[in-house]
Parts: structure tokens; sequence; C-alpha cells
């Protein structure tokens, strides 16, 4: 929301300063995002007048100017602009000024050949306009010399501030006085509601959609003249960004600014009968004044005449029915539009517009036949003609709201103590109506004793967000201030404090403190992508109706694509090596599912003189961190199994899952697919997993104790075996096979070799088994040793292998 000071001023009666105002502001819940003074980047720029005018020696489109701006010396500038003459007075920028619109820093120069000091300039030049046809022409007794910005009332510093969804009567610069009034900056001033004298019937408007339109008042104006709007109206709108068009569309603009009253103006000469505002019927179209097309249904309020529908109601009127310079008669339309309906109707069509903005947040049902008696005023002021009588179609939904308060409750709930007297004048100044008595003192056996008594307390019209006391505890506190709202910590229940983190959260933890440590960083991307990104790794269930943008669409079905995003962000940027983690959620039809995803790029280790080249990531490494991420998240590392069966995200024959059985997956990894790899401009090798969190079984509750630790009395003995195998076989069932094979000596057995080469024949490989095991209460004999080992040889005889001479 953005307004002018000397636009506020109009509204409150204050001799505060622009920073205790923007302190006040902040202090009362409307946070000042930004103050801009446009006379600060038009301080280079003076009143001159033009003494001479020649024709350009070396040109035939331009001259050479004699200028005088104010201090006794005149210069010479040369000037392409088609209007500059002998006695113009317009605007001059001096050698070191900035042109506002492009940044370019005046200097003297040569332009052809002849020395040229500044520049006349036009209104686009310094963002003050759209003409850029000729240079500014001011009246002949501006004064040559004074800073034009001063001398143009420029020096009015824009004010923008955020306003919270529930402050609607802040929506307008009246509200926002309204409350610095209550604050104690100022005294508002009253508002003059004009009393218009109508001539003949209103205009013919009704309403057949009481749900979504309570309330349609109107008032024609015949004989107008629609032309430019004053100077200080076309000023106010240009300084917050608002464009003026015409008297009469600026009028309904600057209405809603200053007062947060939305208003629209048809050109009676389109319509076809009278105006109704209705429900949408499937299939409907209405061109609006963005030039855009949109298509409406039945849960839409439209404004429509016989024939046609000429306005979304409440959002966005249509371009056939809008005024223009020849708009003769008018039609003054002033609506309540029901909050909800307009919202969702905006959501809907994927249309904004400040209309919107106020109604879905609630206009004041009590404020049209004022807000129109306001617009017709100044359409007769500014461009004539005679108004009709007002037509007023249904009721608007202004019943006060009454609640009961008691002024003990402000220190009760909020910690601060304001006298009764004070609370009720805050409320008071801010609109409500405060009835009942202050406390009163009663004596018992010649003791005092206050009795509280209660209030009542009537919100009005334009606070639609007030609901119960507690609402009106938040008024006075944030006049008198937050500042004063003490500290309170929460009470604490004596002794050790009961942990409040969930399994999950605890599970999550654990995983994120191990991928740290591991050397990964933590990445946290949107839950959002686009339709692309989702189809490469499988394709989305949920796409939002009303996404933020078309590259935020579709709820992840991946962590993948974000970490990719990351990744390539990151290469570009010069990174030799990313490692990047991101534990997040991905979205199904049937749930979320937790996840830990992981990418690792470039180089795994830089080259040197030890290791030659660098050397790149592979698959194995992803299975890696895959293992060390199941470990911390509780899963029973020494059962996993390995698979083959990867998504198509990944590269097939170098990717593979991590299993508890065949059914149940815990985690897959490997290369990056290179299509996959190609879409995100990756290049080199890229490996990356992915750890299914939900999918990990969760452990069985027990004490809260561990076991006490009891090393074994004697040391562990290793034996090593080597099996020629087929090729087909993965170690991984090698070794599990090996560790059955005697579940109580053997405590751990690890692959550290594979051969293949001279001596094996074709299709086999060699696999060497390093095996652990832990004797008892007593060494191992001989014969237990000769045991466990055929054992063991066994078990590989089952997989096809043997024990290699």
């Amino acid at each position: 929301m953005k307004f002018t000071l000397s636009w506020l001023k109009t509204h409150l009666a204050t001799d505060a300063d622009l920073p205790t105002i923007l302190k006040a502001l902040t202090d009362i819940g409307l946070e000042v995002e930004g103050v801009e003074n446009p006379a600060e980047k038009l301080g280079g720029f003076r009143i001159a007048r033009v003494l001479t005018a020649e024709r350009h020696p070396q040109a035939d489109k331009l001259q050479v100017l004699t200028v005088d701006h104010g201090d006794g010396a005149p210069l010479q500038v040369v000037c392409g602009a088609p209007n500059a003459r002998a006695g113009l007075v317009g605007v001059f920028g001096m050698e070191g000024a900035v042109v506002p619109v492009n940044g370019m820093v005046l200097k003297k120069t040569a332009i052809r050949g002849v020395e040229s000091n500044g520049m006349m300039c036009s209104y686009r030049e310094l963002e003050l306009g759209d003409d850029h046809e000729g240079i500014i022409e001011l009246a002949a007794d501006a004064p040559v010399g004074q800073a034009y910005a001063h001398w143009a009332g420029l020096n009015d510093p824009v004010i923008d501030v955020s306003v919270t969804p529930n402050r609607q009567d802040c929506m307008g610069v009246r509200g926002i006085a309204r409350d610095l009034a209550a604050k104690g900056l100022g005294t508002l001033n009253a508002i003059v509601v004009p009393q218009v004298q109508g001539v003949g019937p209103g205009p013919e408007v009704r309403t057949d959609d009481p749900e979504g339109c309570p309330a349609f008042f109107a008032r024609s104006v015949r004989g107008v003249t629609n032309g430019q709007s004053p100077e200080w109206m076309a000023r106010r709108l240009k300084a917050i960004g608002q464009k003026p068009i015409s008297t009469l569309v600026d009028i309904t603009n600057y209405i809603m600014i200053d007062l947060g009253r939305p208003l629209h103006v048809y050109d009676m000469a389109t319509l076809k009968g009278g105006l109704v505002a209705r429900k949408g019927k499937p299939g409907e179209q209405v061109q609006a004044l963005n030039g855009k097309t949109y298509t409406v249904d039945g849960t839409m309020t439209i404004i429509a005449d016989d024939e046609a529908v000429h306005d979304i109601g409440g959002i966005m009127g249509g371009e056939h029915s809008g005024a223009t310079e020849a708009t003769t008669d008018v039609l003054i339309e002033c609506a309540y539009f029901t909050p909800e309906r307009i919202a969702i109707t905006g959501q809907t069509l994927g249309l904004t517009s400040d209309a919107r903005a106020r109604f879905e947040r609630g206009v004041d049902p009590a404020f049209l036949d004022d807000g129109l008696s306001i617009a017709t005023d100044l359409v007769v002021k500014l461009c004539g003609g005679t108004p009709s009588e007002a037509t007023r179609a249904g009721f608007p939904p202004a019943l006060p709201k009454e609640l009961s308060y008691l002024p003990s409750q402000c220190a009760e709930l909020a910690g601060v103590f304001v006298s009764e007297t004070e609370q009720k004048a805050i409320l008071e100044s801010l609109g409500f109506a405060v009835t009942g008595q202050n406390s009163i003192v009663e004596y018992e056996d010649g003791v005092p004793v206050a009795v509280e008594a209660g209030w009542t307390i009537t919100v009005p019209t334009w606070r639609r967000d007030i609901d119960g006391w507690p609402d009106i505890v938040e008024e006075v506190v944030r006049m008198v201030g937050l500042e004063h709202v003490p500290s309170t910590p929460l009470p604490r229940a004596p002794g050790v404090a009961k942990p409040t983190a969930t399994p999950e959260q605890l599970v999550e933890r654990r995983v994120r403190r191990t991928a740290a440590a591991r050397g990964l960083a933590e990445a946290i991307n949107w839950s959002f992508l686009s339709e692309k990104e989702a189809a490469a790794v499988g394709g989305g269930d949920w796409t939002l109706a009303n996404p933020i943008s078309e590259d935020l669409k579709v709820m992840r079905p991946s962590l993948l694509p974000g970490l990719l995003s990351a990744t390539r962000r990151n290469m570009d940027r010069g990174a030799a090596s990313v490692r990047l983690f991101e534990i997040g959620r991905r979205y199904f039809a049937d749930k979320e599912r937790a996840t830990v995803g992981f990418v690792l790029a470039g180089e795994k280790a830089p080259r040197s003189w030890q290791g030659g080249k660098a050397q790149p990531f592979t698959a194995f490494d992803a299975k890696a961190e895959l293992i060390a991420l199941l470990t911390a998240a509780g899963a029973p590392a020494a059962n996993l199994q390995s698979f083959g069966e990867a998504s198509a995200a990944y590269h097939p024959g170098q990717s593979g899952t991590l299993r508890l059985g065949p059914k149940v997956v815990l985690a897959e990894y490997g290369v990056l697919h290179p299509k996959l790899a190609k879409q995100f401009g990756l290049t080199g090798t890229v490996v990356a997993g992915e750890v299914f969190l939900d999918a990990i079984p969760g452990r069985r509750k027990a004490g809260s104790l561990r076991a006490p630790y009891a090393p074994p009395a004697l040391q562990a003995v290793k034996r090593d075996f080597a099996f020629v195998v087929p090729d087909t076989l993965e170690a991984d069932a090698l070794v599990r096979a090996v560790k059955g094979a005697d579940k109580k000596a053997i405590v751990d057995a690890r692959l550290f070799d594979v051969f293949t080469g001279p001596g094996l024949e074709e299709g086999t490989k060699s696999l060497a088994i390093e095996v652990t095991l832990q004797p008892g209460e007593k060494s191992f004999a001989q014969e237990e040793l000769d045991a466990i080992s055929a054992a063991v040889v066994k078990a590989a005889e089952k997989l096809g292998g043997t024990l290699r001479g």
C-alpha cells in the first residue's frame, strides 16, 4: 500500500515529521517497507529559459540553444526536440545530474562538433509521464533557476507499507490516518460526504446473486466531458505508480486508494438494457481491461446487461464498456461483494487487481451510499453532467457486531496495565463505540472493594477482523506499544525436561549429522517442480491449481531434481567438487514420504603427484554413503541385500537398490542416467542416491538404558578365503552366504579383492573374503577351525563357487 506524505495529511492533521510517522506506522503493525522521495533524484534539474535557438551547422534536426538556468551565465545546449524555441521555459539538467529514465550522468560533450552543456528534458526522461514528443513546456512565469522538483511540488515522500490480510481498513489512506490518530500523532479530519441532488430516476440495476453480491448501488451521470485528470489527482496517482488514464477512470482509482472503496464506471452507450449482478454461466467470456479474455463459470459473480458480460464482479471491469474520451453518459457502480467468493474467483482465474485485494479482505459494507455520493460529486465537479437519483438493489451486511469486554482483560492477556480511561479513548479513536461504566468502588465493613463493570463494544463496520475480546486487547496494546508487553517465559515443570522430538524427528537429526560429518553440505529446495522435471523422475501425482509459477507447479515425487539444479548452479560458479544432501518429503497419491537424497558430482579427489589425474565419483561411493545414512537411521545394515532394478533416473548396469528382502526397498543409488544429467546441464560422472526413511522398520521398544559393554575376553581370529565364482554372481550374495555359514563363530565377513584374468576360466572371477571369527570362553581348537572353514566352503559351493587353490 503506497501513499504520499501530503496525501496522508489530507486526512491527518499532524505536526509530526517523517521519521516519527514512519516509526509509528511500524509500531502499530503497518510495517514500512520503503520510503522514496521523487525530489531526490531530480535534484540536478532546474527551471530554465531558452534565450536563443539556432539551426545546428552539421545536422538539420538539431538546434543549438542558449539556456538561462538562473546563475547569470547562459549555457550552450544541443537539443533535438521539435518544440525547442526561443522563449520556451522548461526543465534543464545540469552537468553532473543523473537522468532518471536511464541513469545517464550528464556531462559536457560535443555533439556533431558543437559543445553541449547538459540537456533540456522531456517528461519521460524524468519519469514523470510517457510524453517524449518534445521537451517540457512550463508556464512563462515559472521561476528560472529554481529547483524544478520543489516548484512542481514533487518534494513529497512516497511511503510503502505492508498491510496484513486482516487489516482491510488500512487498504485506504484514511484507515492508515485513523490508526495514526489513535496512536496520538494528530487528529483525524472529518470526512465530508456531499449531498447529491439527483434528477430523475436512477439506472436500472439489480442483484440476482445475493450470496456473491448482496448489494448493488448505482447512479448515472449524463452529459459528462471526459478528459485529463486535474493536476493534483494525477500527481498523487503517478507518485504511487498508478498511471493516469482519464478523469472518470482516475476518480475511481483515487477513491479506491484514498478511502479503500473500489468502484467502477460504465459507458452507458455500450450497455443494452439494465445491469444485473448474477452468477456466471458456463462458457461465458469477458474481455477484461487488461486485454485478456476470461471464461467464467457458475461459481463466479459477474455484472452483465441483456446481451453480454461486462465485469468480473469485484475484480476487473470489461474493456468493451469502460469509459473513453468519447463517453458522455456514465453509470457509477458501488457494490458489495462477498470476500470469500472474490478470493475463490481470483484464484480460479489467476487474476489479481487492486479491487480484488480490497474486496477479498472485506470493504466497509456501510460505506456504499457515502462512497457513491463522493464519487458522483467528483464526477460532476470535474467532468460536469447531471446526476440521477441513486438506485439501491439488495442490502449490504452492515449489521453492527457487539462484544462484551472487561478492561482488566488487557492486563490478564497481554500483561500490560492500561487505565480504563485510556483504553476507552483508544477504542473510540479507532471507531469502536464503548458503552458501560468504568469500575466502581464499593465498601465492605469500611474496606474499599473494586467492582469491575463490563463494557459493551460495538465494532465498526470496517473492521470485520474483530471477533472477540482478545482482538480488543490487541487493538489497545498495539496503540500503547508492543514494547511494553513483558517477556515472560513459559512455566517449566520441575526436574529433567522431557524430550519433545518424535522418533521420526530424531531419525532425521541423526541422518543430518551423519551426512554433514561425511562432508556433504545440506541443501533446501522447493517442494515443487516443473512438469518437465517431474516427468524426468517418473511424474508427479499432485499438480497445483494456483502455482507460484509454471516452473513450480508439480509436487515433487523425488528429491533428485532439486539437488541436480543446485549442483548445476554450484558447478556453473566454478565448484570442482559438489557433495549435497537434502532431507525432505516426496509427495504421492496416498501420502507424503520422508526421504534423504544426495548428489556427488565433479572430483572425488583432485589431481595430485600421488594419484595422477583427478578421480571421479563412482556408484560404489554412492553405495557407501547410503550404508552410512541407513546405519544412522537405524536400519539393520548387516542384513541389507543388494539388488539391481533402480529407477529410470539411474544408469542401467551402474545402479542398484538396497533392500530388506526382495520387496522392502530402503534405498536406491547409482550413476545418474546420461539423459537426466544432460537435461539438468551436468557433464561428467554424477552419482546420486535416495534413502526412503519411511520404509525403514521402526525399532522395537526396549528399555531406555543400553546393555553394558562387555568386550570379548579373547582376541578375534581372521581367515582369508578366495573363491572362483561365476562372473554374474554378486559379491554381496557370497558375503552373506559366508556370514551365515556359522552364525555363532563368524562375526564379520568382507570382500577385499576381486580378480579376473589369466588363470581363470572364461565367465568366472575370483572373490577374496576376509572372515572374522570370535572365540567365546576358550580359543578355537584346530578341529573347530577346520569345521568352520568347511562350512564356509560348503556355503560358497551352493552359489556355484569353488575354493581357489
